[in-house]
């Protein structure tokens, strides 16, 4: 789950630090009054989730109240990558000296939090880590011990010589672990965090993401839950209890077990077809599964050709069918689907599909070619 970054400055605030103040509008009325409470130049940063709002103009820079209030209109309402622009945040300007990264992400692989330092702040950390990796501190923590007061020091020297700026850098790491660990986020980072003319450290702006799985044991972080700035589909399928990423392939997938979605996908790629989705309907054998899932997929207008690839083990194929039969009997599907099935209740479930006039497959790379094939027909 993605904080907005009001949200994310909020928690890391309330966790000591240091930012500059501001505050968080939804019409162009508010902006002003709080344009005109800070005083000075502000800020008008639009709160979507979606990288490149500057480019997308949706980071203006206002010298009064009165102007900020008219970005604010301009600003509110646009769309940015696809995403509707509900709320602005206003925060006053900063004199900037320097510009550097810090970050923290959850390594799967090392199954530890990993920090990343760059005196290279202020863009994107991947193009920096493409460019010029040499810039790019990296140091894994330890999850049993955290961040030891020396391995922050070591991070900090690494952006600054000035050992006052190092010393202010590093305590503002050991509350950012703090704040990762705390809120079971998978993502968390300030970029850029500034020094000043005058010497002191700040952070300008933060991103946090939280791990979906810490929200069941924190209901007050799932209310920062934003669904009207996320895609509709993966919002439709997460009140469905289905898993579901969005691509920018044609060819929709249907698959039960997230190692079978994955060879699925690469196995479309293989034949030269380009996947829609990863969506995983998981072990369950409830047919409304199936429904909803068809539903999300045909809703999506890139989606040339459907491919369901089941493999019946706790999943029972049979109602795999009756789900596909249930859903194109509810609504009009039109688009060829693709159905390969094995497994428990395989022969059952051809039968079911046969009796409506449905074919299935067994062969998981004839049915996989059979649907890149569709939906480079339909381009």
């Amino acid at each position: 789950m993605n904080l907005h970054e009001y949200q994310a400055r909020s928690i890391l605030r309330a966790a000591g630090v240091p930012m500059p103040d501001g505050d968080v509008a939804s019409t162009p009325d508010e902006v002003e009054v709080i344009a005109a409470r800070l005083g000075g130049k502000v800020v008008v940063k639009a709160q979507v989730h979606a990288g490149g709002r500057g480019k997308a103009g949706g980071v203006k820079l206002a010298a009064t109240p009165k102007e900020a209030r008219e970005l604010a209109g301009k600003i509110l309402g646009m769309t940015i990558k696809g995403l509707t622009v509900e709320k602005v945040l206003v925060v006053p300007t900063a004199d900037i000296a320097s510009e550097s990264y810090v970050g923290l992400i959850m390594d799967r692989e090392s199954q530890r939090p990993v920090f990343m330092v760059s005196a290279a702040g202020g863009v994107d950390i991947e193009e920096v880590a493409a460019t010029a990796p040499e810039k790019i501190l990296r140091l894994p923590v330890d999850p049993r011990y955290g961040l030891f007061p020396h391995q922050a020091m070591g991070l900090a020297l690494f952006l600054y010589r000035d050992f006052a700026q190092a010393r202010a850098a590093a305590g503002i790491m050991r509350q950012l672990y703090s704040v990762f660990i705390a809120n079971g986020a998978s993502l968390a980072e300030i970029n850029p965090l500034v020094t000043t003319p005058a010497g002191a450290v700040l952070a300008l702006d933060a991103k946090i993401s939280i791990d979906d799985n810490e929200l069941d044991r924190r209901p007050d972080l799932a209310l920062l839950r934003d669904e009207s700035a996320e895609d509709p589909s993966e919002v439709m399928a997460r009140k469905a209890g289905l898993t579901f990423i969005k691509l920018d392939g044609n060819v929709g997938c249907v698959v039960n077990g997230a190692g079978l979605a994955m060879a699925t996908m690469d196995l479309v790629k293989y034949y030269g077809g380009e996947p829609a989705n990863f969506l995983d309907i998981g072990g369950s054998s409830n047919p409304e599964k199936v429904v909803n899932a068809l539903r999300i997929i045909t809703a999506d207008p890139n989606v040339k050709a459907i491919l369901f690839n089941i493999f019946g083990g706790i999943t029972r194929t049979d109602d795999v069918a009756n789900g596909i039969v249930a859903a194109t009997s509810q609504f009009k599907v039109n688009l060829p689907i693709v159905i390969r099935l094995t497994g428990t209740n395989q022969e059952k479930a051809f039968e079911i599909l046969n009796g409506v006039g449905m074919r299935a497959l067994s062969d998981m790379d004839e049915a996989v070619k059979q649907a890149v094939a569709l939906a480079k027909e339909a381009a």
